[in-house]
């Protein structure tokens, strides 16, 4: 199945703001941030199809994923 990834802020350094991936059934969020080499606690905030999502969530042909990482200010 295909799906397509978009990364937002310091998850783009070195890698895309967005990329259609292809992928297995079955396959959750934390599976794509493995793929991606991206470490679990720089995932801070994931969408899926525009809703809140984790990274335990189940991912589908043509899902939207997009994924955040931790957000500061004050």
């Amino acid at each position: 199945m295909k799906i397509q990834v978009k990364l937002f802020a310091s998850l783009r350094r070195g890698r895309f703001d967005v990329c259609s991936l292809e992928c297995g059934e079955g396959t959750v969020v934390e599976d794509v941030l493995s793929i991606l080499g991206i470490p679990e606690q720089e995932a801070s905030i994931i969408f899926i199809n525009s809703r809140i999502a984790d990274k335990r969530s189940l991912l589908r042909g043509e899902d939207n994923l997009a994924i955040f990482p931790p957000i500061g200010g004050g």
